[in-house]
């Protein structure tokens, strides 16, 4: 399987951005943020792209913000990881029949990446999607992580929008779950509350089996 080497020199803007980072804070992981998870899991959580001080600083997807203390612990209150979440790459957390990756690997500058930008990493996650021969469920947090997915899988948008909640039969048979990103701003907004996403991950659950 395909991914991003340290140095990737791909997208000029995130190259630049990574070598500020690299000089402001040289302790920090500052390079492309490899998946979370084993390859045998039925369920694949797609996000948008590292954290500047989260999974950029940790090297570990959704570890450090607060996108993951609403992803992991919800994951693991249905069984989709074991141990104790604690917020570093190191606290011994792992998921159990599950994958956790971003339509961009590499942190963008104001939490944006360019349209090229995630047309760049989407080979990286067509290659994600192909390692993984028991998915069954794709989870996409957020318009263009559910945007990215279908594109990794070659399926046109017409017809598969983007609603919270909303459950998608794919042509390949995989099933693509939308949720509102469970980043800061949307919680801090009430766009999407503790409930809203618990409900979408208990119905992950259901649709997967134990």
């Amino acid at each position: 399987m395909r991914a991003p080497d340290r140095d990737c020199p791909s997208c000029p803007r995130l190259v630049e951005f990574r070598q500020v980072n690299r000089a402001q804070s040289p302790d920090w992981h500052n390079g492309p943020v490899p998946s979370f998870g084993g390859f045998d899991g039925r369920l694949l959580v797609v996000g948008l792209a590292p954290g500047r001080k989260g999974a950029n600083r940790t090297g570990r997807p959704f570890t450090g913000d607060e996108a993951g203390n609403l992803l992991y612990p919800t994951l693991l209150r249905h069984g989709f990881a074991q141990g104790a979440f604690k917020a570093r790459a190191d606290d011994g957390f792992t998921l159990r029949d599950c994958r956790v990756t971003n339509a961009v690997r590499c942190v963008p500058p104001a939490n944006r990446p360019l349209p090229t930008e995630i047309a760049a990493c989407r080979g990286f996650l067509s290659d994600e999607i192909a390692a993984l021969p028991n998915l069954r469920v794709i989870l996409a947090l957020g318009a263009i992580a559910h945007a990215a997915a279908l594109a990794a899988l070659s399926v046109k948008p017409r017809g598969f929008a983007f609603s919270h909640g909303a459950r998608h039969a794919l042509p390949s048979g995989l099933v693509l779950v939308d949720s509102y990103h469970c980043s800061r701003l949307n919680t801090n907004t009430g766009r999407l509350t503790l409930a809203m996403f618990d409900t979408v991950v208990a119905g992950l659950r259901q649709l997967i089996g134990d």
